[in-house]
């Protein structure tokens, strides 16, 4: 019976990949609708995503093959959803990402906060928290934590190691002094019984110590675990900050593009970060906070360092002297760090201020109020292409003797960015799965799947809407745990946009918060890739991710809530039914 299990076990992807299609079969038979048969692929994709029977890009390419032979929608229009404006700003964002990374501008720019916040315990945990948030916001959060852990990882080590000596040290010394002590004294009967006592005094001593390293050894595995907790919570709370910082965003602004074409443009890069910023800087706060609690202990004097004596000052100038290194081999500036920074504080202008909503933007002002030609996926493959233009120095002769002879040859540099890079660090099966969703969210309208949904869920009118909200960002936090965030947009979104047309409330009520949601994967080693990197390194036990991420769960879906209800609502105009999402003409 153990071994069939085993096969069982063995081959769980080709069973799942064989029978869920079979068992879901009968719907489509006894119901033939298109409404059934577009309920009949996104059933089989979601179970294929949430059981990862295939890979999840792979997967995302279904609808090529399901819609067309399911004549739901023909095959030029849904391969024209896999390259869409989102999936273009994806691509741009993920250019000057590439290039950042490329010339090591995300780490010099890590070493220098770490500098400057210093190594005392809870300023440490602090300032790696907010650089690798901060990094977050423009970089692969996979990428960010990947680089953070091992600087982090360094600094700890090299202040446990001085701690640990310069305590053997003064125990070395304690000992010696007492062993002498002992020698010293004369052996006469009147002094047995104290060179006794001292003999005994020596004996607790050592036991003294024993106990004193095992504590300053559990002591520095409570460090290291809040380091390890702190970078990857940061990276995914970083993410959710700005537009293209995570996948997700992408997700939430194509398919509201997809689903309702006439909204304006209200989800841009200015107006997603004016509503998500605030969300992260309130989220981190509490993190620092709480992982201080969990992993430092309530003395909040101590952990800054206010009460520290020589030793720790000691441990602590070791910590930064490894910082310094670390950013002195950095070296100066070249041509191509300045090029690759000048492009980046220029494309976050330029989507800041392209329409910031309170003034006309320049995209209003060059395009005679009509904005719509130029989008933040303009803006992004315009300072990518700049990328692929720009040389990396301004050195055009070549110094290699060895091919010409020792004398100098006119050559000209290469660009800030060349395409093996790109192809190399580019993820492109995040590209089929953004296209995947944006095909099943035309499906669904096309099939009038959406509609019928929208019916099915109009008794929820009856419920509040702050209600409605909070529990859909509970379910969707649940959900992501387990399965990818990603994917978990890509099935919920549409529902949620039927939904909220049903109940007639604004579609980015309940959008917003539950997109921000699907990034509060902090509980399990499997939620994330960051929660998977620093699990790796062997510090931490799912107990502490779980314990920790709990809270952190709670706190960011109030933090929406509060979010939502608050600035949110001023900012989207939320109170109303925008004209632009009553398609049925039922809601007044």
């Amino acid at each position: 019976m153990a071994g069939f299990w085993q096969v069982i076990l063995a081959f769980r992807k080709y069973l799942i990949i064989v029978l869920v299609p079979l068992v879901f079969l009968p719907l489509p038979l006894a119901i033939p609708t298109k409404e059934a048969e577009c309920g009949y692929a996104i059933i089989v994709m979601a179970l294929y995503w949430c059981l990862e029977a295939l890979p999840l890009a792979v997967t995302a390419l279904l609808p090529v093959i399901l819609f067309p032979m399911m004549k739901i929608m023909d095959s030029t229009t849904v391969c024209q959803e896999y390259l869409k404006d989102s999936n273009m700003l994806f691509i741009g964002g993920l250019l000057m990402a590439i290039a950042v990374e490329k010339w090591n501008l995300h780490k010099r720019v890590a070493l220098r906060v770490l500098l400057i916040t210093g190594v005392r315990p809870a300023l440490l945990l602090l300032g790696f928290m907010v650089v690798t948030a901060f990094l977050s916001m423009w970089i692969s959060n996979t990428a960010t934590t990947a680089m953070m852990v091992p600087i982090a990882q360094a600094v700890l080590d090299q202040m446990h190691k001085s701690e640990m000596e310069s305590t053997a040290a003064g125990q070395e010394h304690e000992n010696v002094n007492k062993g002498f002590e002992l020698q010293e004294t004369p052996a006469t009967t009147d002094n047995v019984k104290e060179q006794n006592e001292k003999g005994n005094s020596h004996i607790l001593t050592v036991e003294e110590d024993r106990k004193k390293n095992e504590h300053q050894l559990e002591k520095h595995k409570k460090l290291s675990k809040g380091m390890s907790l702190c970078i990857c919570y940061s990276a995914s709370i970083g993410g959710i900050a700005t537009l293209t910082g995570t996948t997700t965003n992408l997700v939430l602004q194509g398919q509201l593009n997809q689903l309702f074409p006439e909204n304006g443009n209200v989800v841009n890069f200015a107006s997603w970060f004016s509503f998500a910023f605030p969300i992260t800087v309130l989220l981190l706060l509490f993190a620092w906070i709480w992982l201080l609690i969990l992993y430092l202990g309530f003395n909040f004097r101590k952990s800054f360092g206010c009460a520290a004596d020589a030793t720790t000052k000691a441990k602590e100038k070791l910590g930064y002297n490894i910082i310094k290194e670390e950013s002195k081999k950095c070296g100066s500036m070249k041509f191509g760090e300045i090029a690759v920074l000048t492009l980046f504080i220029l494309l976050v202008l330029l989507w800041f201020t392209r329409e910031p909503g309170f003034i006309p933007g320049w995209a209003t002002v060059l395009f005679n109020k009509n904005d719509s030609y130029v989008t933040d996926a303009t803006v992004a493959m315009f300072i990518s292409l700049l990328l692929f233009i720009i040389p990396a120095n301004i050195d055009y002769a070549d110094h290699d003797s060895q091919h010409t002879g020792g004398r100098s040859r006119i050559r000209a540099p290469p660009a800030l960015l060349d395409w093996k890079t790109v192809h190399e660090k580019m993820p492109w099966n995040i590209l089929f799965l953004l296209g995947g969703g944006f095909a099943l969210a035309k499906a669904s309208e096309e099939s009038g799947l959406s509609t019928w949904l929208g019916n099915q869920l109009s008794p929820l009118e009856k419920i509040p809407a702050p209600a409605i909200a909070l529990v859909m960002c509970l379910l969707v936090a649940t959900f992501t745990e387990c399965t990818s965030n990603v994917a978990t947009t890509t099935l919920f979104l549409p529902i949620l946009a039927s939904m909220s047309q049903a109940i007639c409330i604004h579609p980015l009520y309940v959008m917003l918060p539950c997109t921000l949601a699907a990034s509060f994967a902090f509980m399990l080693p499997v939620a994330t890739p960051p929660n998977a990197i620093v699990f790796s390194h062997g510090q931490l036990k799912v107990i502490d991710m779980a314990k920790t991420g709990f809270l952190l769960n709670i706190s960011g879906i109030l933090t929406i809530t509060l979010a939502i209800n608050t600035w949110g609502s001023s900012l989207f105009n939320l109170q109303t039914f925008p004209s632009w999402a009553n398609g049925t003409g039922t809601c007044s």
